[in-house]
């Protein structure tokens, strides 16, 4: 992903991406995040449900009622998806996690359109634009 928007995701949600510059020996936040420009929306969109849920669940929760934050331990394109690696939240932000994650397999990785996973071997998700010449 491009630093600008790795950044502006960093920046929005702190609370997830605490980790974004952790010690390699902790988190794997460290790399950054090893996926294309296309999934920034469906990582933005995500981030932003889980993040109002935490706080609206939280905001007047016993502390033992609360929900954990959810924290990024890595975010990476594997297999042609998104890989979005947690720690903390409930079933709810799991469900956010697993949406955004079966969504890539349909989102061009570089430009966000509509795609499809591709390849044989080394399997990405692209639109037609964006499909290497040999596996359309």
């Amino acid at each position: 992903m491009s630093p600008e928007l790795d950044n502006k995701l960093v920046m929005r949600y702190p609370e997830i991406f605490k980790n974004r510059y952790g010690d390699m020996r902790t988190t794997a936040m460290c790399w950054g995040f090893d996926c294309g420009d296309g999934w920034y929306n469906l990582l933005d969109t995500a981030c932003g449900l889980i993040q109002h849920h935490i706080n609206w669940r939280n905001k007047d929760a016993a502390p033992e009622d609360q929900i954990p934050q959810l924290v990024a331990e890595q975010v990476k394109e594997k297999f042609g998806g998104l890989r979005f690696y947690t720690m903390g939240g409930d079933e709810y932000t799991s469900g956010i996690v697993a949406l955004a994650e079966a969504l890539s397999a349909r989102t061009c990785e570089q430009c966000g359109s509509p795609g499809k996973l591709r390849g044989r071997g080394w399997i990405y998700t692209a639109c037609d634009e964006h499909t290497d010449p040999e596996h359309k």
